[in-house]
């Protein structure tokens, strides 16, 4: 397939770098093609996800609004515990991305460490190693530094 695109698109005059190229620059195109796709339907269904919930979130109001008053008490606590249930899903969720925060920022470091180790032995330059490390020392310091917002905890 890439040896038909290259014959179709220019003569390589016996040079096999340009196969490399061609095929390389048709690679990349299909991917980043894909990769955009996959990201604009990914960003449509959440929304229409969310637009949905809302719909239906609104629909219950109403609802509520024509029911009788012991029926609206029971949908009031309902939509209460719904509420409480968000705020801890937020607050699980807050706690789990500072983990990860000091989790890549512990990888992060060990990177830092093994490239200052790999370029010493080498003879490269050694502060290579410095790059991912102190990118590390951020991360690990944000997430242990820094306290959960108050809309979050």
């Amino acid at each position: 397939m890439i040896l038909s695109f290259v014959t179709a698109f220019g003569d390589t005059g016996g040079d096999f770098r340009s196969i490399g190229v061609s095929g390389m620059f048709l690679f990349l195109s299909v991917l980043m093609v894909s990769v955009f796709s996959f990201v604009s339907i990914a960003v449509w269904t959440e929304a229409r996800r969310k637009e949905r919930e809302a719909y239906y979130k609104a629909e219950s109001v109403r609802r509520l609004a024509e029911a009788p008053a012991d029926a609206g008490k029971y949908m009031i606590e309902i939509m209460r515990e719904d509420e409480r249930i968000r705020i801890a899903a937020a607050r699980a969720q807050a706690i789990k991305q500072r983990e990860g925060l000091k989790i890549g920022g512990l990888v992060n470091i060990a990177v830092g460490v093994g490239l200052y180790l790999l370029m010493r032995n080498v003879g490269g330059p050694t502060m290579v190693g410095a790059i991912p490390g102190l990118i590390g020392v951020a991360l690990l310091a944000y997430g242990l530094i820094f306290p959960l917002r108050p809309d979050q905890t």
